[in-house]
């Protein structure tokens, strides 16, 4: 797990050039304590910069920026490639491997590009990885991210200087750089707390998609010319060929393959020179994937945990429980009112770019605790997704039945009425719960009530999931621009053939939802912490075979995540587990910092986008759900960065 940066400018001073990405790679110290270098060569105007934190080969010989052994590539690398022990195996077994000089994954790439090329070897790589590769004998620069978005990867030209790196920070340090805010990402941002890929916050920068290559030639580098990304791998496409191609075989089959996968996963993601253990909330997917490593450790694996004051948001006494029966070796943090506040002025330094999902604060309390002990955690990210979790591809459809009964225009009427009042709220309950068993088994079911009313005027399924997913539907209302719907990841959505709603809403979740929220979330905090986080959910091949089971062995009695249960019976009593499912936040609505930051910021309009803090906004206050008032905090801190 490393940073990278390096951009292309020519002509250009090899004194410039390196002033300007040792300037850059600083700003990534928090992603790689370990070592750092720089590699340029002037005569093409490239510079690459990495910072590394040293978990595979800790020797110089895993330093980077790597040059492969016959001498045509030089590398950036960001991530791990678990299966690189299989693929150096493979490329001696063929007689073209290099003499190894050291025992690092980032030297089997190498090697693996010098045989097979660049795209058919990150098709061989299961891992998560963000790199950049310069190709001296064809002068080509090539950028790359892993299947699922783990690993970030950020890139653009500004004044004709094409930049790279895995934070926008790094960006900001060339003095090339121009942070021009894109109105059209603010809009973007208000509507789903984060900004969707491939777009940033400012103009003229992008985020490379998942699964994605991007080559520019010498030409290109030179015209300012960029062009499209290359997808080596399709969820979409995945999904399809699944869906229409399912297991064949027996749940009890499907299960004990799922299980062997997963054990696969877990064991290739141990694999460490460094110690390592687990980030363990005691919900279905951590505990699941705990009990996998502790069956195949030799000795206690370390868990760790957080905690809060506040008794309805913790949930550390349960992760304690099952923590002992497992028998790991076990660590707990309770974080305070305060310890969870002071957290809250590094976010906007941490993260780059407004983005609003507020479990944020304890992903980074969690990874901070947890890098004191370990520089690896693996953790549970991507169960929901990949295993139907999300209580949406429950009562989603089954909204969808009871409303679409009643024609739109009464339904529009009766969303914009006062009927649906506070104190209205519970006697529709009696109306609707009949069509929704067990929704209101939830830590905080008034919030999912409001949020299951606003989406009474949906015009169709798509329409639905874009409000379930939207902290408020009509940004535009907030600002003083139009939302270009090109812009908006759900303008073009549709149904796949031969998929359900609730299968629908899985894909569009893994294409957007889990890489540019939860993937960037768990990214950044840990990273601030110098901490490794794996996610063995997220094998592509445990997401693969997940596509190709039926939705009834994935969501059942409307929970989720039933053949996950099942496997995780088999290692755990359901006692420890079985209860409502509820999310990793911390209560926001009991701290009250946002209040005092807006009235901070009214009235300045001079600088960055602080104009959005007008008084208009303000008075909306009283009505907005506490999770817009959590963006709009944040907004303001990131306001303060710029």
């Amino acid at each position: 797990m490393c940073g990278l940066s390096g951009f292309f400018k020519h002509p250009a001073t090899a004194t410039e050039m390196e002033s300007l990405v040792l300037r850059m790679n600083d700003q990534l110290l928090h992603r790689g304590p370990d070592d750092g270098g720089i590699w340029l060569d002037p005569s093409c105007g490239i510079a690459l910069g990495q910072r590394r934190l040293s978990i595979i080969d800790l020797s110089p010989a895993g330093h980077q920026p790597m040059h492969s052994s016959c001498g045509r590539y030089v590398i950036v690398f960001n991530g791990e490639i678990y299966n690189y022990q299989e693929i150096r195996d493979e490329l001696e077994k063929a007689g073209v491997s290099p003499v190894w000089r050291g025992t690092s994954d980032t030297e089997v790439m190498l090697a693996a590009f010098a045989h097979w090329g660049v795209s058919e070897s990150v098709r061989r790589f299961n891992g998560m990885f963000a790199f950049v590769l310069w190709d001296r004998k064809n002068r080509t620069l090539v950028l790359a991210r892993d299947r699922m978005g783990k690993k970030p990867l950020y890139y653009g030209f500004h004044q004709g200087t094409f930049m790279f790196a895995s934070e926008l920070k790094a960006l900001q340090a060339h003095s090339d750089f121009k942070s021009q805010i894109d109105s059209q990402s603010v809009a973007q941002f208000l509507r789903y707390s984060y900004i969707p890929t491939p777009y940033t916050i400012f103009l003229n920068t992008r985020k490379l998609e998942p699964a994605s290559i991007l080559t520019l030639t010498w030409n290109d580098l030179q015209s300012g010319r960029l062009p499209l990304p290359e997808k080596y791998w399709n969820i979409s496409v995945v999904a399809a060929r699944q869906v229409a191609n399912p297991f064949p075989g027996t749940f009890q089959e499907a299960q004990d393959e799922l299980e062997r996968l997963l054990l696969d996963a877990v064991r290739i993601r141990m694999i460490a020179d460094v110690p390592l253990g687990a980030f363990f909330s005691g919900g279905i997917d951590s505990t699941l994937v705990v009990a996998l490593m502790q069956a195949q450790s030799s000795r206690p694996v370390k868990t760790f945990t957080i905690g809060f004051e506040d008794e309805s948001y913790d949930e550390a006494k349960y992760a304690a429980a099952i923590a002992a029966h497992l028998g790991t070796q076990h660590t707990e943090l309770t974080a305070t009112s305060q310890q969870v506040r002071d957290v809250i002025p590094l976010l906007a330094r941490m993260y780059d770019e407004p983005f609003a999902d507020s479990s944020q604060i304890p992903t980074y309390l969690v990874s901070k605790l947890t890098r004191e002990h370990v520089t690896v955690a693996l953790s549970g990210d991507g169960g929901d997704e990949v295993f139907g979790g999300y209580n949406r591809y429950v009562y989603g459809p089954k909204a969808w039945k009871a409303f679409s009964r009643i024609p739109l225009p009464v339904r529009r009427r009766l969303a914009d009425s006062r009927l649906l009042t506070t104190e209205n709220i519970w006697k529709l309950v009696g109306t609707i719960k009949k069509y929704l068993p067990g929704f209101f088994n939830h830590r905080i079911p008034e919030q999912k009530i409001s949020k299951l009313l606003g989406i009474l005027s949906s015009r169709d399924k798509i329409d639905l999931y874009h409000r379930l997913t939207s902290l408020h539907p009509n940004p535009e209302g907030f600002c003083n621009f139009a939302v270009d719907p090109d812009r908006d990841p759900h303008a073009h959505r549709f149904i796949p053939p031969g998929f359900t709603f609730a299968q629908a809403m899985q894909l569009w979740d893994m294409q957007y939802y889990l890489p540019d929220d939860i993937l960037v979330k768990v990214d950044r905090a840990s990273m601030a912490a110098s901490l490794e986080s794996r996610a063995p959910l997220l094998d592509y091949r445990v997401v693969e075979f997940a596509w190709s089971l039926p939705m009834e062995w994935k969501i059942r009695e409307d929970s989720g995540k039933y053949i996950l249960r099942t496997i995780l019976q088999k290692y755990l009593p359901q006692e420890f587990w079985q209860r409502p499912k509820s999310g990793f936040g911390v209560p926001l609505e009991r701290l009250g910092f946002w209040e005092n930051d807006l009235k901070m910021q009214l009235g300045k309009g001079d600088s960055g986008i602080s104009w959005l803090t007008c008084k208009s906004i303000y008075k909306y206050k009283t009505e907005m759900p506490i999770g817009f008032k959590w963006i709009l905090s944040t907004l303001l801190k990131f306001d303060k960065s710029i």
